[in-house]
């Protein structure tokens, strides 16, 4: 196997997700390692792979990847079929790029099977949790995976929260591709389509969880929005959301939901064009307000109902204003402004 990655390898509808023998084959893997959680690893039936990993937490402990790492060496596997949310895309993304890092010759080549909306499967980026109360990251264009499969029947049992949750995490990644000082025009095509499409989506699934219609819709939404963020990056709302889910181990699509909406209206006086275009895509004359009923369909409104202590915003507005994504944020915050926007949303 070359090291010339292809170029992105997808399959899209329900049942899909059969077709992973013929897409690890176009990519050219031979020996794949599923990774994915114990409840993934139940769901799903006898698979083309050489192994399981079933460890995958949230926030992805950097513990988790050194497991895998040692597991894909002990299997002599060339590939990583990241079956779940964005923890299990992230596990197999930190795991290539540790290998790399270590010199191990190919570097395993990743399909992403998402069965969330977190929108984690085109890009080279990672979050992994150091220790706890410690989030960091790393970049590495070997990591970015090669081949997705979106299989909306594997999301008909994801529960309200994660749905909705999730579903807010992509919707960041919209928003922020029309603003991110690296965002290309096609970050801002994708996140037009994205928005609109998980707009129109999100209420259908949260009345009807198991309508393959509005699940089909919602992930193709959440696609466009992975794609957005290939071409962009992060800003204020993830940063806010990662600073959380560190401290506290709020899910980041919790953390997004309640604080997106914040965020927005802060850039807003900074980049109205872009919140404009947000609100053309959402089919509204106000973003951050749809934005917040949207939220408000999985119970996100206030930091408060997530297990953030008041005493503590202020100590953790000041790690949140050294995220990366508070420095590539449009309009600069310093700790104070980010403390102020905690306190709005507690």
């Amino acid at each position: 196997m070359t090291d010339d990655r292809p170029l992105r390898i997808a399959r899209y509808g329900a049942g899909s997700f059969a077709e992973l023998a013929d897409v690890c084959a176009e990519a050219d893997i031979g020996r794949p390692l599923l990774v994915t959680t114990r409840r993934g690893a139940r769901s799903v039936e006898e698979l083309p792979v050489v192994g399981v990993y079933d460890g995958v937490r949230p926030h992805v402990p950097i513990e988790t990847v050194a497991e895998v790492a040692e597991r894909v060496v002990a299997l002599d596997a060339d590939g990583l079929v990241g079956l779940g949310g964005g923890s299990a895309v992230d596990t197999c993304k930190a795991v290539a790029a540790e290998l790399a890092t270590q010199g191990r010759e190919p570097v395993p080549r990743i399909v992403a099977v998402p069965t969330t909306y977190a929108g984690a499967e085109w890009t080279p980026y990672f979050g992994v949790r150091l220790a706890p109360g410690r989030k960091g990251g790393g970049r590495d264009p070997r990591a970015t995976p090669i081949a997705a499969i979106y299989d909306p029947s594997l999301t008909l049992d994801l529960p309200l929260e994660p749905t909705v949750g999730t579903s807010m995490n992509a919707l960041a990644h919209c928003a922020e591709a029309y603003y991110h000082p690296e965002a290309t025009r096609r970050a801002a095509r994708h996140a037009d389509t994205g928005a609109t499409a998980i707009d129109h989506a999100l209420p259908l699934v949260v009345e009807r969880p198991r309508g393959i219609y509005g699940r089909s819709r919602l992930l193709e939404g959440a696609h466009r929005a992975a794609l957005a963020l290939a071409e962009s990056g992060v800003c204020l709302a993830h940063a806010m959301a990662q600073g959380i889910g560190a401290r506290y181990g709020v899910p980041q699509g919790s953390a997004n939901a309640v604080c997106l909406p914040v965020a927005l209206r802060f850039n807003a006086e900074a980049v109205p064009e872009a919140v404009e275009r947000l609100a053309t895509a959402l089919r509204t004359d106000d973003a951050p307000s749809r934005l917040a009923e949207l939220a408000s369909l999985g119970g996100f409104e206030r930091l408060r109902d997530l297990g953030v202590p008041e005493e503590e915003l202020d100590e953790l507005a000041v790690a949140i204003a050294a995220r990366p994504g508070t420095q590539a944020n449009p309009r600069p915050a310093t700790a104070d402004e980010v403390a102020g926007l905690l306190r709005a949303v507690w």
